[in-house]
C-alpha cells in the first residue's frame, strides 16, 4: 500500500490522526501530514478507514504491488 495526500483537499477535521496516528499527523494549522506513505501490513485496516472517513477526500490509497 502507499499513501499519498493532496494538502489542498484538506480540511484538518484530524480524522486520520485519530484513527491512524502512526500514519498521519497534523501541522499547526490542522492539514494533514503524512509520516509514513509505505506503511506496514498491519496498519493498512486503519489507513483504509482514514481515507474513507475522511471529509476533505484528502488521502487516496495505491493498493497496486
Amino acid at each position: 500500500m502507499r499513501v499519498l495526500i493532496d494538502e489542498s483537499k484538506c480540511c484538518g477535521a484530524g480524522q486520520c490522526v485519530m484513527i491512524a496516528p502512526r500514519v498521519f499527523d497534523q501541522r499547526d494549522d490542522g492539514i494533514v501530514i503524512l509520516l509514513d506513505a509505505a506503511p506496514p501490513t498491519e496498519l493498512h485496516a486503519a489507513v483504509r478507514e482514514a481515507a474513507c472517513v475522511c471529509p476533505g477526500a484528502a488521502i487516496a490509497l495505491d493498493e497496486g504491488t
